[in-house]
């Protein structure tokens, strides 16, 4: 980690320049509860957000809780999900975590990182994701975007998401850790593209190390 990147100052300044840019869309459901925001996020796992925006609510129109989920089939689940990727198989884990739910949580989503990486399907980004938006609790959700755009600044040397997660953990301010999310996946999808990243158009660019930056507009 490069403790001379100023982090703080990045983060407070993309908090200012990404206003009006289109936002995540699990981010914007806050208000949906930890049970909408648990779905949402397993459908929009390697999945457009434009796609996920029209099956998440297509699901919940028919069943937006664990128990009324729980009466449809696994093709029902699929139809309705069509067409995320790997609906197949996230239809058949969305049937299994909410009779997890019903039968271990008393029909509720657990505010617990332990307790919810133990449901079907659900790993470190969503657990992270479901504790900072469903419930407001501090969680650092690292997605690839995290992961890329932090080692491109050169704040952090990492090697996965996972790694990624463990350091902010311990270098990041807790003010930081529910917003840093949306805010590099903005900026991910918009201008810091894997490949060919829109240089030009960052507010960062002064302060980027470009690392792994082989070619930029």
């Amino acid at each position: 980690m490069n403790s001379d990147f100023p982090i703080v100052a990045t983060l407070m300044q993309l908090q200012t320049a990404l206003v009006g840019l289109p936002q995540p869309l699990i981010d914007q459901m806050h208000a949906a509860g930890p049970f909408k925001v648990l779905i949402a996020t397993i459908l929009s796992l390697r999945t457009r957000d434009d796609t996920t925006a029209v099956a998440a609510p297509r699901l919940f129109a028919v069943a937006d809780t664990p128990q009324s989920m729980v009466k449809l089939s696994a093709d029902e689940v699929a139809q309705l999900i069509y067409p995320v990727g790997f609906y197949r198989t996230k239809a058949r884990d969305i049937l299994a975590i909410c009779q997890q739910l019903l039968t271990q949580h008393a029909g509720e989503v657990p505010a617990d990182m332990n307790q919810l990486l133990a449901l079907p399907g659900v790993g470190r980004k969503t657990a992270n994701l479901v504790l900072a938006i469903g419930f407001g609790i501090p969680a650092i959700c690292v997605d690839i975007h995290v992961h890329r755009i932090c080692n491109r600044w050169g704040y952090l040397t990492t090697t996965t998401p996972e790694e990624t997660e463990q350091v902010l953990r311990q270098a990041l301010p807790s003010a930081f850790w529910i917003p840093i999310n949306g805010l590099l996946v903005t900026l991910g999808q918009q201008i810091c593209h894997p490949t060919s990243p829109r240089c030009s158009q960052c507010p960062l660019r002064t302060v980027c190390a470009q690392r792994g930056v082989t070619r930029h507009r």
